[in-house]
């Protein structure tokens, strides 16, 4: 059975047109500890997935709008790794099965044993809780992965789903959007979290140094090889090794590399023994690998080894929700580091934030706070501020007035700049006499004098 503090944190959805029963459920499941929420119909199930991803999901077959079957199979497509209960008062073999194969997590028949369904649920909840968990809890795998948007809620299902396996995964995503943070909540969730987790990123390391980085060297190997070296596969050994922008590997260790992935075996570089290794692969990439392979620039048979699961993250536009989250939590880090005192930000420059298109994702996100955060003089962090750090120019709306002040105050300035504070040669190319030229100086508090170097207050009224 699962325990009562994972059942505090598990979040039921009821589907069903029995209000009766939904209501016996719900009182039941709430007893035992439960979140529950409650629905009558099929497009109230999904209205309410929308908002909210629960922990698992238990439905009637036979609902009012649409048949329960069809409803099971469009939160199948949609969030494949949400684990799905069935009941029905009219159950068959040929039905359960149906279920089953399709990937219910298990098919009651009405009446069914209160203590039955509820050994489903905590079977179904253990399955998809974290193989780990740490002093923070149940959801300490993933406390670097700060996010509240439903994309991410259903990526972290999955990856969590994923950690219990030892299957390769292939994580994709534009650049920033935290590749690595979701590879170390992988292994922190699986059986291999006590043992190394190793992070190469392979676009970084020259070439001809990679090899070595990778598989290790024995002394001799090559010049400057003065001593045996263990690679960082070896140094992964039990635990699980991270490939970032694997898609940058040249195509002679990408041979090297299948090899070591097939056999389980590695060889150091000038060495022809080969050492036994228990790795898990987890590696990521930006770029297309689809359109790399078809090119030539990376192979096939390495492709399917690594991509036994692919895990997308979805970049910071698509998950805007997260902004004022991540922005709120990264201000706190950066304040604390910095020795500032910055509570936050202020409205508009949090709609600001939210509003930005983050090409750079989270990392660029990071960037901007860190930005504002060093040059905040105030506790929260005004819309000036922030666009400044995102390039964007302020724009200011001028009274008529006020435009033609700022013109003829700039525009006095540059001739008494061109003329070295000559009153005579900046009216002269102004067209002006020299006395309206002075009212005009006049005017803006303009001091010619202050334009000549060394000049004087007494200079300019003798002129």
């Amino acid at each position: 059975m699962m325990t009562t503090t994972m059942a505090r944190s598990a979040h039921l959805l009821l589907v069903d047109d029995d209000d009766d029963l939904l209501r016996l459920l719900s009182m039941r499941l709430t007893a035992n500890g439960y979140r529950v929420t409650a629905v009558g119909s099929a497009e109230a199930a999904l209205a309410r997935l929308s908002i909210e991803l629960p922990s698992l999901v238990i439905s009637d077959i036979r609902l009012p709008d649409r048949d329960g079957m069809a409803l099971f199979q469009e939160i199948r497509s949609q969030y494949p790794a949400l684990p799905v209960i069935l009941l029905t008062a009219h159950g068959t073999i040929p039905d359960a099965v149906e279920a089953t194969t399709l990937g219910a997590y298990a098919y009651l028949t009405k009446p069914f044993d209160a203590k039955v369904l509820l050994d489903r649920i905590s079977q179904a909840l253990a399955l998809t809780a974290p193989a780990t968990a740490g002093a923070e809890g149940d959801d300490a795998w993933r406390a670097e992965i700060i996010s509240r948007s439903h994309a991410m809620a259903e990526l972290l299902a999955e990856a969590r789903l994923v950690a219990a396996s030892d299957a390769s995964v292939l994580i994709r995503g534009e650049s920033g959007t935290g590749k690595e943070l979701l590879a170390r909540a992988i292994h922190r969730a699986s059986r291999r979290a006590s043992a190394p987790f190793i992070a190469v990123n392979c676009g970084a390391i020259p070439e001809q140094l990679l090899e070595s980085e990778l598989f290790g060297h024995v002394k001799g190997a090559y010049t400057g090889a003065v001593s045996s070296r263990e690679g960082l596969v070896q140094a992964a050994d039990g635990g699980t090794l991270f490939l970032d922008e694997i898609g940058d590997m040249p195509l002679l260790l990408q041979v090297k590399l299948l090899r070591v992935l097939q056999e389980r075996v590695v060889r150091q570089l000038g060495s022809d023994v080969g050492r036994p290794v228990d790795v898990r692969v987890l590696s990521a990439t930006h770029r297309d690998l689809d359109a790399a392979m078809l090119e030539g620039q990376f192979r096939e048979d390495l492709y399917y080894r690594l991509n036994v699961i692919t895990l997308t993250l979805p970049p910071l536009a698509q998950r805007r929700e997260d902004i004022g989250l991540l922005a709120t939590r990264f201000l706190q880090m950066l304040a604390s580091k910095y020795g500032k005192t910055v509570n936050g930000f202020a409205p508009d420059a949090l709609e600001a934030l939210t509003r930005a298109a983050w090409p750079g994702n989270v990392r660029q996100l990071y960037n901007v706070v860190e930005h504002v955060c060093a040059l905040a003089t105030a506790p929260l962090v005004p819309l000036t501020l922030v666009q400044r750090a995102l390039r964007v120019p302020t724009l200011e709306v001028l009274s008529y007035t006020e435009a033609k002040q700022r013109f003829e105050r700039n525009y006095l300035v540059q001739l008494l700049k061109l003329t070295d504070g000559n009153v005579s040669d900046a009216a002269r190319l102004a067209e002006r006499n020299r006395t309206e030229f002075y009212r005009l100086l006049s005017k803006y508090d303009l001091n010619a004098a202050q334009f000549r170097e060394g000049g004087t207050v007494a200079e300019e009224r003798q002129e």
